[in-house]
């Protein structure tokens, strides 16, 4: 056959008797499915206890860590602290959300007011934002200077070097939210009388510098993910599954020991002395406004 010859066309179906298959359109990418409520409040509970445990052995060992909370407004920082928090004892874990700095606390060191939050042996601390809003809300709406956010990126790491030199365990998460899914939960919180406190009205002028915010934490990540305190990012479109998944994370982080005591076994109560309430008159009562179903 001559290089310009046509070569033969393939059997067609008919004549083989053999089928063709047809190319398949690529399938869509199916949307991320959601927990279910009944497996969420199961692995949530299960985590709980887990975390009972870890608190018991932090008391134990006298360890001091520090969990710092950051991200985008409705983010679900505040939702997932609450689940870590519920079960624990105040007394060990307690959670540190500071206001504005005072007039004084603007002339003092930066890290100053932070400082006397840090854990002492057998706590955990939680931030919910911390230090770093320096290097996001100040910097983005103007609250701080050029040099005094220059600075910060200088010495973030050598402060908290300092502090993981000195016993504490610093875990640093982000909560990473996208931008329609910010807006659809700002969007809700209009609509919750419960919720609409969350709503400040720098939340509503952050809204607006999006991109700001982003370049902000990009510079915030390349100065300040340091291998003695690497920041954890959070996927968090889906509330439930960041719950999970920064809980889970976080008990992988301090190996611990279950010190679950043995099971109580409560003996009789002996003879009690006679006693005679006084006049239920003589009391003040909270009405039963709800006594009836």
């Amino acid at each position: 056959m001559s290089k310009d010859a046509k070569p033969k066309k393939a059997a067609s179906k008919k004549a083989t008797g053999k089928k063709v298959a047809a190319k398949k359109k690529p399938a869509k990418r199916n949307p991320r499915k959601k927990i279910s409520n009944k497996r969420y409040e199961a692995e949530l509970a299960r985590l709980q206890v887990e975390l009972v445990k870890l608190q018991e052995w932090i008391k134990k060992e006298g360890l001091k860590v520090v969990v710092i909370f950051e991200g985008r407004d409705a983010a679900g920082k505040g939702g997932t602290i609450k689940r870590i928090t519920e079960p624990l004892n105040p007394r060990i874990c307690t959670v540190v959300a500071l206001p504005a700095p005072t007039e004084r606390e603007q002339g003092q060191w930066y890290f100053q007011r932070y400082v006397p939050h840090l854990p002492t042996k057998g706590e955990m601390v939680i931030f919910d934002r911390s230090w770093y809003n320096r290097a996001g809300v100040e910097k983005v709406m103007g609250f701080c200077t050029e040099d005094e956010y220059r600075e910060f990126l200088r010495s973030c790491p050598e402060f908290e070097r300092m502090l993981v030199r000195s016993g504490i365990k610093l875990i640093k998460y982000w909560f990473s939210v996208s931008d329609e899914e910010q807006e659809r939960r700002f969007q809700r919180r209009l609509l919750t009388p419960t919720k609409r406190w969350k709503l400040s009205p720098m939340d509503l002028e952050s809204r607006k510098k999006w991109a700001d915010y982003s370049r902000a934490k990009d510079t915030m990540f390349a100065h300040t993910d340091i291998k003695q305190a690497p920041w954890y990012v959070v996927e968090s479109d889906i509330k439930k599954h960041a719950r999970l998944n920064c809980i889970s994370h976080l008990l992988s982080l301090i190996p611990y020991e279950d010190l679950t005591p043995e099971e109580i076994v409560l003996e009789e109560r002996p003879p009690q002395a006679a006693y005679v309430r006084p006049p239920m008159e003589d009391q003040t009562f909270v009405p039963e406004i709800h006594d009836k179903v």
